[in-house]
């Protein structure tokens, strides 16, 4: 594994804790843990970086204490450029600030696909005559030899976490085959998010695009990548010698959730090997497919070359394509400054509310047995024990807890047990929760402003508990760089799982509809063998407690 990477200008001044850090990484061996967790059979993935340590403990690696200096590094170990008008998006060069965890550094040859990429956006951008050729050719329902820019339009769906996972896995995917990513700009992409590329664009003009129903395409549509598969339109075998008079102009990657058997051959090399001489993919998910581009042989090696230290994945990608606008920085600037700034710590809770779920006392029991078991929070006394207060009203510790949910039952249930109750240990225990919208509100902008402020103040927590299945919590840690406790759903939502929580082995998300089946080789998928460490994912309560570490 590369070293950590740290800034010539601070090297000096953190030599000693770099150091440390290095020589810890340098021992930890990568680990691509292929995990069960489908309604259709199929395990779900994640990665994982195997440190021993960090299983029996609660401090996860990213939370060492760093120098001063790397912690208001404002361009991130390199993951982002100078010279953007800073007026027009305060967080980009602000996060840094507001993190106490300054997160992993990112390797020299990521940055440099990233610098590589951002030349490509530019020379093929809207505007350009690149593109304009490649919109002729669209149009003109005829593919191309050896296009001079290939593209990627995202269709990011479902709730905001779904959006920003399948926005995050198909800008990864335009990194490894060197194709312009162009996401749609419906669902409030281009209303929360500030524009990721200096002089270019990564959103999709709408005008004069001739996929006009490109949005709404489902698995049923003929130019499906699975259905062209499956009614022969292209290939015929590993080695089939597929003409561009065979190629269409086009093909639809569909991987939602209800993906089938020919959709989730996109991941093989030999569905590569097709897709790489189509100059137009659109890509729809409600899914980060990121560890199934792990599985693709052609991309393991560049992967490895990006992400030394792959479970960290989503934490450099996130950090890099994700700043939240003004509106959103201000809403998340004002909160973290009013309630959270002067805590000793600070404890984020992620509380997802299934369906029409009731308040409900086993999810109040779960959260704070979870919490307390862990020392995350401190246990109260009973009315009239007595209390051991420090000498000094200076010398107390606070702890400010962070509650996010559509319901807002517990959280005002957590605050009034730490307003009647002193804390064990004299703690100062303040529950807030900045909002409570009581269901989830599809293509409402306020909704979804609000929730993005909610995932990126828990990302600037210094421990967070989430619930398991979230792909809101999944880009919470993702961000902050952090390996949740993980509260599993509780049997028939009555009984309180025992334990209640347990420490993620990741800070990577789930995937939960991988590949199981090659129809190129006719055979069932036995994950092992294209990677050895294989585990059940943990956050589906029917999941295992298996792990396999790296030799």
């Amino acid at each position: 594994m590369a070293k950590l990477l740290v800034d010539v200008n601070v090297k000096r001044r953190s030599w000693a804790v770099s150091a440390v850090l290095a020589a810890v990484v340098m021992t930890v061996p990568l680990l691509v843990i292929i995990l069960s967790g489908s309604n259709f059979g199929a395990p779900g993935i994640w990665i994982q970086t195997a440190v021993a340590g960090l299983r029996k403990g609660s401090n996860d690696l990213a939370m060492q204490p760093r120098s001063s200096a790397r912690r208001h590094d404002r361009l991130l170990g390199g993951l982002l450029v100078d010279g953007f008008n800073e007026e027009s998006c305060h967080s980009r060069y602000q996060s840094a600030t507001y993190r106490r965890n300054p997160g992993r550094q990112p390797s020299t040859y990521l940055i440099s696909k990233l610098r590589r990429h951002e030349s490509l956006q530019m020379r093929c951008r809207p505007g350009t005559a690149a593109y304009s050729n490649a919109l002729a050719q669209l149009k003109s329902g005829k593919s191309v030899a050896s296009p001079e820019c290939r593209y990627i339009v995202s269709v990011p769906i479902e709730g905001l976490g779904n959006r920003i996972l399948a926005a995050a896995s198909a800008f990864l995917y335009a990194l490894l085959t060197d194709r312009v990513v162009l996401v749609d700009p419906s669902n409030d992409m281009d209303n929360l998010f500030c524009e990721l590329f200096l002089g270019a664009t990564w959103l999709l003009p709408p005008e004069g695009f001739p996929l006009a129903s490109y949005a709404n395409f489902s698995i049923d549509t003929a130019e499906t990548y699975g259905n062209v598969l499956k009614n022969k339109v292209i290939g015929g075998g590993a080695d089939a010698a597929t003409t561009d008079a065979q190629l269409p102009a086009f093909a639809y990657v569909y991987l939602h959730s209800d993906a089938g058997i020919h959709d989730r051959n996109f991941f093989w090399d030999e569905d590569q090997r097709l897709l790489r001489h189509v100059q137009w993919l659109v890509m729809s998910t409600d899914n980060y497919i990121v560890p199934g581009l792990f599985l693709t042989k052609a991309f393991r090696g560049e992967l490895g070359k990006m992400f030394p230290e792959c479970d960290a994945v989503l934490h450099h990608l996130g950090r890099y394509l994700f700043h939240p606008n003004n509106h959103v920085w201000g809403l998340v600037t004002r909160y973290y400054d009013a309630y959270l700034a002067g805590a000793t710590q600070r404890v984020g809770i992620q509380v997802r509310v299934f369906g029409g779920q009731p308040n409900s006392p086993e999810i109040l029991e779960q959260i704070t047995s979870c919490t307390q078991k862990h020392k995350l929070l401190p246990e109260v006394l009973a009315a009239g024990e007595p209390t051991t207060l420090p000498a000094s009203r200076a010398k107390k510790k606070s702890k400010a807890v962070l509650v996010t949910s559509l319901k807002p039952w517990c959280q005002e249930k957590i605050r009034s047990m730490y307003w009647e109750h002193a804390t064990a240990t004299g703690e100062v225990v303040s529950v807030h929760q900045p909002s409570h919208e009581e269901y989830q509100r599809f293509g409402v902008k306020s909704h979804d402003t609000k929730a993005w402020a909610e995932i990126y103040l828990l990302s600037l927590t210094d421990v967070l508990v989430t619930t398991s299945q979230s792909t809101f919590g999944y880009v919470a840690q993702g961000l902050g760089g952090l390996r949740p406790w993980v509260m599993y759903k509780p049997a028939n939502g009555t009984v309180v799982p025992d334990p209640p929580c347990r420490r993620d082995v990741s800070m990577e998300p789930c995937f939960f509809q991988p590949p199981n089946y090659n129809l190129w080789q006719d055979q069932w998928l036995d994950a092992s063998k294209i990677v050895p460490h294989v585990q059940r994912c943990p956050d589906f309560p029917w999941g295992g407690p298996e792990t396999c570490w790296c030799e």
